[in-house]
């Protein structure tokens, strides 16, 4: 498995384990639904000042490697 990229973490202590962005409690599925819907990136970095542009680079990495995963349901038919 590849490690996770940049400052995404898993803790399970924090935010029920889903994946975060290190020093803070922002999940990455919010910014990567920001990303999705095409909020301006630096409407993202504005409402979430503690994030640099690698941080919402870093989320996009992510999303890919769990999209390598076999047998993952994104991968699935693939």
């Amino acid at each position: 498995m590849k490690t996770l990229p940049g400052r995404v973490v898993i803790d399970p202590e924090t935010c029920g384990g889903k994946p975060i962005f290190s020093g803070t409690r922002v999940p990455v599925y919010v910014v990567l639904e920001m990303l999705a819907n095409q909020e301006d990136l630096q409407k993202i970095l504005a409402e979430y000042p503690d994030l640099t542009m690698t941080d919402l680079h870093d989320a996009l990495t992510f999303a890919r490697n769990l999209a390598e995963i076999p047998g993952n349901p994104v991968s699935a038919g693939s």
